[in-house]
């Protein structure tokens, strides 16, 4: 079975940034399932050529994937307006490359962005493949939420456009229990046409026993207890309160704040982190997810925060997954079905959305008890063996496209 992706932001684990699909794929080409992934030349978080090529569409293989590199107009950081426009030049370019991609059996589309949702609905029509679309964040939902999307005009062609692709897509698949949830009960999709298929994580990339210590050598950690935020540092993860908690642990010298990552924010934070003199905070800048295990491992905690609005309560954060199976506990500052996870587990300390205090004294607790610290992290590795493990998750998927290349 020959299954095509359009995924903009796809990335490998030699890159920095969520390989969920990546890891999948390896999964299903051992059950004869081939996957060829049309993404962009363009790094999404650095927004830097990742193709060495000037050519419209360019091919690669990277492990289990053939990878094709679409030409995409290099404007992804530079403002909203010109965001867009990068988004777009992807769409019709990874249309032409979806089209030239060879044989396929089934199209599938993600979000976000939404652009490329259209692509790969175009591509399946025209190609006359069935189409699964997966949904990754209720877009437009959160855009309006966090302040993205304000114009009504604009709001109302972007329900209109999810609306399309729902009632287009031949099966939908969701990766947090509460999207099928309200995909169901607040859009009218039919319940057997939404399948979960829920972020999760490969635990034999990480070692719980391991200190990371030519990472804490790397960084100049010593002994000092180490609090990481690992993942994208953009206007939703609410890098400041992350700063203003550090901020309240300045007295503390035995704590150090890691933040590993890239993005839109990142030098608008450093900028804030050296103004406020935040000697206890650290800025590695984007790691390839290969080498997490290794900044994992010379944590003693982790912390994951998102903005305070409704529509982040549905989401499963990949990094949440990682941090547990590296076996951390996580200071969570996300409410929702994240927060359950963790709770069940006894894997971490939730504080509330927003709040620098919450946040900083949970992460001087974890430092003032080592035992509780490491017994959470211990429960945390356990909980997401039992329930999230990636080649469970990876199972479902390849049932799924062997029954929707089935049935359609």
């Amino acid at each position: 079975m020959k299954v095509l992706l359009i995924h903009q932001t796809f990335v490998s684990t030699e890159q920095a940034g969520g390989t969920r699909h990546f890891e999948l794929a390896g999964h299903c080409e051992r059950q004869g399932i081939e996957f060829t992934i049309v993404t962009s030349n363009l790094t999404y978080l650095t927004g830097k050529d990742a193709s060495g090529s000037r050519g419209l569409v360019t091919e690669e293989r990277q492990g289990p994937v053939r990878i094709l590199r679409a030409w995409t107009l290099a404007t992804l950081h530079k403002s909203f307006v010109w965001r867009v426009f990068s988004f777009l030049s992807f769409m019709v370019t990874s249309v032409w490359a979806g089209l030239k991609a060879g044989p396929v059996d089934l199209v599938m589309g993600t979000s976000p962005p939404i652009f490329q949702a259209l692509s790969s609905l175009l591509v399946a029509k025209l190609r006359r493949k069935p189409f699964l679309f997966e949904v990754r964040d209720l877009w437009p939902e959160f855009a309006i939420d966090i302040g993205i999307l304000k114009n009504p005009l604009l709001i109302s062609i972007a329900r209109g456009l999810e609306r399309f692709l729902y009632w287009q897509s031949d099966f939908l698949m969701v990766n947090s229990p509460a999207y099928r949830t309200y995909l169901v009960e607040k859009k009218g999709i039919a319940p057997e046409k939404v399948t979960l298929v829920a972020n999760g994580v490969d635990p034999k990339m990480f070692d719980p026993e391991s200190r990371g210590e030519s990472f804490r050598r790397q960084w100049s950690l010593g002994d000092h207890f180490v609090a990481t935020y690992a993942g994208a540092i953009g206007m939703a993860n609410d890098i400041p309160n992350l700063l203003n908690a550090a901020a309240q642990l300045k007295d503390s010298a035995q704590i150090k704040i890691l933040l590993v990552g890239a993005g839109k924010e990142l030098e608008k934070m450093m900028k804030h982190s050296e103004e406020q003199n935040l000697d206890n905070v650290i800025f590695t800048g984007a790691v390839p997810k290969s080498e997490i295990p290794e900044v994992l491992a010379a944590s003693d905690a982790c912390i994951a925060t998102l903005k305070d609005i409704p529509m982040f309560k549905p989401t499963y954060p990949n990094k949440v997954f990682d941090y547990m199976a590296a076996g951390r506990p996580t200071v969570l500052g996300i409410d929702g079905v994240i927060r359950e996870v963790i709770e069940d587990s006894q894997a971490g300390i939730f504080v509330a959305p927003g709040n620098p205090d919450q946040l900083a004294n949970a992460i001087r607790r974890l430092a003032d008890d080592r035992e509780e610290c490491r017994a959470m992290g211990c429960r945390a590795r356990e909980g997401v063996i039992r329930k999230f493990d990636r080649s469970t998750q990876a199972e479902k998927f390849a049932q799924l496209l062997k029954e929707v290349g089935d049935r359609v």
